[in-house]
């Protein structure tokens, strides 16, 4: 194999004339169907029925239900991402080399979902009455293997997009479907979790979520089983590639600068999203002394996130660039999360729910572009450096995300253990700041940094198209 492989920068795109770019037509592979599309997107609602249950309500329970300290939460936190640092990449470089005749990433869902189910209930089955030392030493298995399951789904599943379409608005149209679901997915676990938590917490609180554990394992098994089933690979990687050593495959992502911004961006959003997320149901229950509103909050929010990631097609139709399209979208998200720090909900709760309303809005249009950035950086990666490795790409994103979920969380728990956090009590004026801070003011300030470091992402339709031109013209002279 040629590792040189870097195309003749007298065809490149920024140094063809227009009328060669009109004449030379864009390869388009076959429109997906709408059960293509509505399989994939539901893959993703599954995949928030396990991690968003998690991101939202775990830390919580390890608090107020386990008995967990904060410190030993902020700690393991922390020590899963070392963890994600060696199973990531790991898992992108397997599935890269899955050889089925299902395809490279499809297998994964098949094996990996129904065994990361029973790991998510385990997470989530307490045992208040153990020693300190023996919760913890539970915590940290649970949580690892059930990251390591993850992952195993999850990577193998946002690859999956960009192997199934090289279709630059077929993809986003994938994307957008994904979004959708997640987005109703996302609404519908905000909205039901804590009434069924309730629910079935009539014996003990730990019974309560390890009820709710097994109903969204099942759902998320069923989701990814369904996207498995309806699903297919149509993009294959060039025979010639082979096996490719792991310093190869770092030296093509550095020199890939849209995907170093896209992953960039991950590590701000998932820093950001996640840092708020484990917050939200603390500040509902002591910021706002009622934890009911955080149903309401929800409720108020479906709406709007639905139709912000429908939103993002016509935006990128507009701006004909994904990167500026999620900086966009992150700069208006900020702006409108600054804006609540001065709202609360019991004084002013239209402004404050409108104003909720209106941030989920734009993240939720961020959160479809984000993702339709990953799959096009596999091709620009492929025609600046002749290798394509979608899975361990795709790895480091998924990497990135947890590394900034880590920090968020993991600083949250830090501030609020150092601060005097006391759990199902009422709280002092400090942690109750922190609370409300992490609500609002300090993840707007990171959705703005976010959008900064996204505009400078330059990839556009026009440019990606060229790309595919090029692409198909190297594989068409290879065969002859």
């Amino acid at each position: 194999m040629e590792t040189n492989a870097l195309p003749n920068p007298e065809l490149s795109f920024e140094n063809q004339p227009d009328a060669l770019k009109e004449k030379n037509a864009v390869p388009r592979p076959g429109v997906l169907s709408r059960l293509n599309k509505f399989a994939y997107g539901l893959g993703d609602a599954g995949c928030n029925f396990s991690w968003m249950f998690v991101s939202n309500f775990l830390m919580i329970f390890y608090t107020d239900v386990f008995g967990i300290g904060m410190t030993a939460v902020s700690g393991l936190m922390l020590f899963s991402r070392f963890w994600d640092a060696v199973n990531d990449p790991l898992i992108g470089s397997l599935s890269d080399k899955t050889q089925t005749r299902f395809g490279r990433y499809r297998p994964w869902l098949l094996v990996a979902a129904p065994a990361t189910a029973l790991i998510l209930i385990l997470t989530f089955w307490a045992h208040p009455e153990w020693p300190q030392n023996l919760k913890i030493i539970y915590m940290a298995i649970t949580y690892c293997l059930l990251v390591l399951g993850y992952t195993c789904v999850n990577i193998p599943y946002g690859t999956l997009c960009g192997a199934m379409t090289q279709n630059m608005e077929e993809r986003a149209s994938l994307n957008t479907s994904r979004s959708v679901m997640a987005m109703i997915a996302i609404g519908i676990i905000n909205i039901i979790t804590v009434p069924l938590l309730t629910l079935f917490s009539r014996t003990s609180a730990s019974t309560g979520y390890l009820c709710v554990a097994i109903l969204y394992g099942t759902i998320f098994t069923f989701c990814l089983l369904f996207c498995f089933f309806n699903t297919k690979e149509r993009v294959h990687v060039p025979s010639s590639q082979g096996r490719l050593p792991l310093l190869m495959q770092l030296n093509a992502i550095r020199k890939n600068r849209p995907y170093l911004l896209a992953l960039a961006g991950q590590i701000l959003f998932g820093f950001t999203l996640y840092g708020r997320n484990a917050d939200i149901l603390y500040y509902f229950t002591y910021v706002e002394n009622d934890a009911s509103l955080y149903t309401i909050y929800a409720l108020v929010t479906i709406v709007p996130s639905i139709i912000g990631a429908w939103c993002f097609q016509p935006v990128f139709k507009k701006l004909e660039n994904k990167g500026r399209s999620a900086a966009l979208f992150a700069l208006c998200t900020g702006i409108f999360l600054a804006l609540l720090y001065l709202f609360n909900a019991k004084s002013d709760p239209i402004t404050f729910f409108g104003l909720a309303a209106l941030s989920q809005f734009f993240f939720s249009g961020f959160n479809t572009a984000i993702y339709a950035i990953i799959p096009d950086c596999v091709e620009y990666g492929e025609w600046k450096t002749g290798i394509r490795n979608d899975g361990f790409q795709y790895a480091f994103i998924s990497l990135g995300n947890k590394i900034g979920m880590a920090l968020g969380t993991s600083a949250l728990a830090l501030m609020l253990g150092q601060f005097g956090y006391v759990a199902n009590q009422p709280q002092n004026e400090a942690v109750l700041s922190i609370l409300r801070s992490s609500f609002s003011l300090i993840p707007a300030l990171f959705w703005i940094i976010t959008a900064a470091v996204l505009f400078f992402y330059k990839l556009n339709r026009k440019q990606y198209n060229q790309i595919l031109v090029e692409l198909a013209a190297r594989k068409t002279k290879e065969q002859v």
